[in-house]
């Protein structure tokens, strides 16, 4: 049984059918970085607002119906792109300055609503950072994170 569980300051895209919800300040980046993972082939969940669900242990994130389907292309204007709709959420990406970035970070998760969700940092700005999202996002869904020279998954950090 779904429930409505809150509305989040933040840009959601569909990579595969999978959600990842991109976070950051107001002028962090996050619609610039969706824009590029869009033009990459992302579906746009939501610009700006996301709505968090939870159904069954899982997160699934979609639009708010209010702005479904629209985006804020800074320097063009709102324009109509169409959403993927829901999606189940599987990573969060945290919008930060490039030299707050550790260069091995650990690999952590954070909690919405009691569930786990992977976490990753990136500059959006970083010609590479729409590659470092799909290439994180297939890390975690294939587990191939290496560290120590061992295959992992992440790990949960309070």
């Amino acid at each position: 049984m779904a429930s409505f569980i809150d509305t989040v300051h933040a840009t959601t895209v569909a990579i595969n059918g999978d959600g990842v919800l991109i976070r950051g300040p107001a002028g962090s980046g996050k619609s610039d970085l969706a824009l590029r993972l869009i033009d990459a082939g992302a579906g746009l969940i939501a610009d700006d607002y996301t709505k968090l669900e939870i159904n069954d242990g899982q997160v699934f994130v979609s639009p708010p119906e209010t702005i479904s389907g629209m985006m804020e292309v800074r320097g063009i204007g709102v324009m109509h792109i169409g959403t993927s709709g829901q999606a189940p959420l599987m990573m969060i990406v945290n919008l930060v300055r490039h030299e707050l970035i550790e260069r091995l970070p650990e690999h952590l998760n954070t909690e919405i609503m009691g569930t786990p969700i992977p976490l990753i940092e990136v500059d959006p700005f970083e010609p590479s950072a729409a590659a470092k999202v799909r290439m994180a996002l297939k890390a975690i869904k294939e587990k191939i994170f290496i560290e120590d020279g061992h295959k992992h998954g992440m790990e949960t950090k309070q």
